[in-house]
């Protein structure tokens, strides 16, 4: 009779186990991609194109959470960084992420080793702008000026460490220029001042920005890619305007907590790769302006670690520091 209890508690305490994780059956219940941003800005556009596409293709499993708060996004990344590694809890964020520990004296998690990098969703290029009443209508001319009269121009940043300060001080430094840069509180005032003339050098992503210099109110004097943004062909590379070998992208990723299986983090990858792929998603993103990618957890690890040596040295010359 003992031995007949002890079964069927065995058999009771293993109905009690959970169930390993397998990619034939994932996802069989919601997967939370945070967002560890405000909703309207562009890594949450990118998420969401993402995510409604894989609910089409995979299936009505993946929502968008925004988890705003902290700094630079801290606060969400946090939350992936002490998820449970099964891949219901996910990340889309942009490459300030693994800028934040050049900034910040302390950050709760480490950007490399807490994460699972999944996949490199997108990249795209940022709008070098002036204020419409600056003469000069390219960059060359634009620096010209500037190194003429130093004092006379200022450039500006959309926030202190953001991808946006983070081109503008390359920018600085490969063309040689000394110009005091004034970092704002957000996207919207930055931009007010330089249509204002407040300031005269900005560089924003196109989806903020692109609409202005359409419009007339601001000009748009390049782009920070090596190549011409499908929905900006008219205008040039900053490279074109003779800062040779200039590239700065900004560019959106996809992770999982630390220890996500290789099988499930696999299976992820395929799909959103698959998602980037429709003609309708890359129009999307092409709009937005950026170019989907898609490519998988070692190449976008590695494509990480070669990013961050590129931060921490601009960083580190242009003595940026969050105060």
């Amino acid at each position: 009779m003992r031995l007949v209890t002890m079964s069927a508690l065995a058999i009771g305490l293993a109905g009690l186990v959970p169930t390993p994780v397998t990619a034939q059956t994932y996802p069989s219940r919601t997967v939370t991609v945070i967002v560890p941003f405000p909703a309207g800005g562009s890594v949450d556009g990118v998420a969401r194109i993402l995510v409604q596409k894989l609910n089409e293709t995979v299936g009505q499993h993946f929502i968008v959470e925004n988890r705003a708060g902290g700094a630079s996004g801290t606060v969400g990344a946090n939350a992936v960084a002490k998820a449970a590694p099964d891949g219901y809890t996910l990340m889309v964020s942009a490459s300030v992420h693994v800028i934040n520990p050049f900034l910040y004296k302390t950050v709760p998690y480490d950007v490399v080793n807490d994460f699972t990098p999944v996949s490199l969703i997108a990249d795209g290029p940022l709008i070098v702008s002036t204020t419409p009443s600056v003469p000069a209508n390219n960059l060359k001319d634009l620096f010209a000026l500037v190194r003429k009269d130093p004092q006379k121009y200022t450039f500006g940043t959309t926030s202190v460490g953001s991808a946006s300060h983070l081109a503008i001080e390359l920018l600085k430094s490969d063309a040689g220029l000394d110009t005091l840069v004034v970092a704002y509180k957000g996207t919207a005032p930055a931009l007010t001042d330089l249509m204002s003339g407040q300031i005269h050098l900005l560089a924003d992503p196109m989806l903020s920005s692109l609409p202005l210099a359409q419009a007339g109110k601001i000009k748009a004097l390049g782009q920070t890619s090596l190549k011409r943004a499908a929905a900006a062909p008219e205008i040039p590379t900053v490279e074109e305007s003779g800062v040779k070998g200039f590239h700065f992208v900004s560019w959106y990723g996809l992770w999982g907590p630390k220890n996500l299986p290789a099988d499930i983090s696999s299976k992820l990858q395929a799909d959103v790769a698959k998602v980037l792929a429709l003609p309708d998603v890359k129009q999307r993103l092409n709009t937005l302006g950026f170019d989907p990618i898609g490519v998988g957890g070692e190449q976008f690890a590695t494509y990480i670690r070669d990013e961050m040596v590129k931060y921490e040295k601009i960083i580190r010359d242009a003595k940026i520091k969050v105060e």
